[in-house]
C-alpha cells in the first residue's frame, strides 16, 4: 500500500494549527502538528515529513526561518512553506536566502497553499 505523502504543520496559533489540518487532510494528505520548531525537531517526523508548513514568528526559540535553515539541504533536505501575519521584505529576504519554498501572508488563500504544496512534494 502506497501511503500518502507526511506533511508537518508547525504553528503556535491553535485555531490556524487546526485550520490548515483540516485544508491538508481535505486532499488526502497525512498530517503531523506542532506548536513549536523545537517540539518538531526533536520528533520522528523531522526525517520522514515530505514538507513543513511553518509560522515565521513563534514565542520564544527556533523560529520558521531557523528551522528553514537547519532542515533544508540537510540530510533530509524537507521543503518548507513560511506563513506569517507580519511578512515584509526584509523578512521575506530571509526566508529565501535560509531556503523557503514559498512565503504567504496570513490570511492566504488556502489554494495557492494547496498548489505550493504540490510542487514541493513532487519537486
Amino acid at each position: 500500500m502506497n501511503q500518502q505523502p507526511l506533511i508537518s504543520i508547525v504553528e503556535d496559533d491553535d485555531g490556524v494549527r487546526l485550520a490548515l489540518d483540516g485544508l491538508i487532510r481535505s486532499i488526502g494528505y497525512r498530517v503531523a502538528m506542532f506548536d513549536s520548531a523545537e517540539s518538531f525537531l526533536d520528533s520522528p517526523c523531522a526525517a520522514i515529513s515530505q514538507c513543513v508548513i511553518s509560522d515565521i514568528q513563534m514565542p520564544g526559540g527556533v523560529s520558521g526561518i531557523e528551522l528553514t535553515s537547519r532542515i533544508v539541504g540537510g540530510a533530509a533536505d524537507i521543503p518548507v512553506i513560511l506563513i506569517s501575519a507580519f511578512l515584509d521584505d526584509q523578512i521575506e529576504g530571509s526566508a529565501y536566502a535560509a531556503g523557503a519554498e514559498l512565503c504567504l501572508k496570513k490570511p492566504f488563500d488556502g489554494e495557492i497553499l494547496i498548489a505550493c504544496l504540490e510542487r514541493a512534494i513532487h519537486r
